[in-house]
């Protein structure tokens, strides 16, 4: 959950539910110090909630937490991964359109969050799994533009046509980023279906930028979480 101020007291809470999806809500006198909602709240926490309508945004009712990473959370390179996550999810999903593949993600990414020693090698995987539910994951082992397998002949990474492309296909004027053979290997590794690939694995400097591309040409521009990430973790 994500959260603005609303009025003296109030707060709208911007939620990701399993049936629902993505959805506005308000916790009305959350900010108050007796609320009882006020430390279930929490940024990335897991509640079960109880709800009514409103004349133009839920109201919250009450709260019970399935899960609460936020102590974790507070550490910086954790908040930073997770408020690029929840960035993410809140721009690519459409308002009251039930996803529970994207629900189911978010949340493991979370948990992965919570327990990995290096939270931020954990996001290009993460990338392309959202990208991948969402119906725009680049093939691996193809071209984008032709759609001829690549083989063991060598890739680029265009991003403006969404994936790797092959020698034929590429515009020699732009200096694209070329995947040697291990590069090849882990950008297919990344793209792996669910279970397919160790959910730790490690992206290599070139396919971690490329990933990076990617989203942004999705996303029409580079996430802002992006920025205060590298505050905390450079490179």
């Amino acid at each position: 959950m994500r959260g603005r101020q609303l009025g003296e007291a109030d707060r709208i809470f911007t939620l990701f539910t399993g049936e629902r999806g993505k959805l506005d809500a308000v916790a009305k006198g959350v900010r108050r110090a007796k609320s009882h909602l006020a430390g279930r709240m929490e940024f990335g926490n897991e509640c079960e909630f109880g709800m009514h309508r409103g004349r133009s945004l839920d109201v919250i009712v009450s709260a019970h937490i399935l899960h609460a990473p936020w102590s974790k959370l507070v550490e910086p390179e954790r908040f930073a991964v997770v408020s690029l996550v929840a960035e993410l999810i809140d721009a690519f999903c459409e308002p009251d359109l039930a996803m529970p593949d994207v629900y189911e993600l978010l949340t493991g990414m979370i948990a992965a969050v919570e327990r990995s020693p290096s939270p931020r090698e954990l996001l290009p995987r993460f990338s392309l799994r959202l990208l991948a539910v969402l119906g725009l994951a680049p093939p691996p082992d193809a071209c984008v533009r032709c759609g001829r397998q690549l083989g063991s002949n060598a890739g680029w990474l265009d991003a403006q046509a969404g994936g790797l492309i092959d020698e034929s296909c590429r515009e020699r004027w732009r200096d694209l980023p070329e995947f040697d053979a291990r590069d090849r290997e882990n950008f297919g590794a990344l793209c792996a279906p669910k279970g397919a690939a160790a959910p730790a694995l490690r992206a290599t400097p070139r396919v971690a930028r490329a990933v990076e591309d990617l989203l942004a040409h999705h996303l029409g521009r580079r996430p802002k979480a992006g920025a205060h990430l590298s505050e905390f973790v450079p490179g």
